[in-house]
Formats: C-alpha cells, structure tokens, sequence
C-alpha cells in the first residue's frame, strides 16, 4: 500500500474537521484546506494497489505451479511476501481509521 505524506495530512484534516464539527465547530473547509486530496480516492487507489499485488502474486504462483521458466521461486515468494504485508498493512490501516472513528463518536459534545 502506497500512502503518501499528503495523503495522511489529508486524513488526519478531515478527522480534525469532524472533531470540530461534533465541538461545533467548522467542519464544511477541510477538504479545501488539504488541497484537494479526496479520502475516498486515497482510500480505492490504494485498495487498488493491494489488489493489484495480490493479483500478480497469484499469476506469479500459477505461472511458477505450470512449469513457466520465466517465474522463479523466489520471485514468486517474494512477490506473495509482498502482497501479504500490503494487505496486513491495508487491515492494520483500516483498524486505526475505525478506532479513530470510534473515538470520535464518542466524545462528549
């Protein structure tokens, strides 16, 4: 999973802006003041990524079972190596979000 810095001062401004909305605060300027980063799309681009490791791992594995002398071994390991920890990386992400969002529903008001 490819998160960038701008991606994360995007999450975390759109987490301040809901805390600020449940303190009544302003919450309609966090997407402007990020520059224009969309959760969502931070989000599917890099579900789409996991995906796509995912995906070339498992041709990689059944390239490497059909006998292709192309796909090694280790290259094949390597690449399902990778494709486990973007996924773990993705779950442990979306672990923080949920407790983030948990704490912020339950803040006193």
């Amino acid at each position: 999973m490819s998160m960038n810095v701008n991606s994360v001062d995007s999450l975390l401004a759109q987490m301040r802006a809901a805390m600020a909305a449940a303190q009544g605060g302003q919450a309609a300027q966090a997407p402007a003041a990020t520059g224009g980063a969309d959760f969502a799309n931070v989000l599917k681009s890099s579900l789409d990524g996991v995906n796509q490791s995912q995906r070339q791992a498992e041709a990689m594995q059944t390239a490497f079972v059909l006998g292709d002398d192309k796909v090694s071994l280790s290259d094949t390991m390597i690449a399902m190596q990778k494709a486990n920890i973007s996924f773990q990386t993705a779950v442990q992400v979306r672990n923080k979000v949920v407790a983030a969002y948990n704490d912020i529903m339950n803040m006193q008001v």
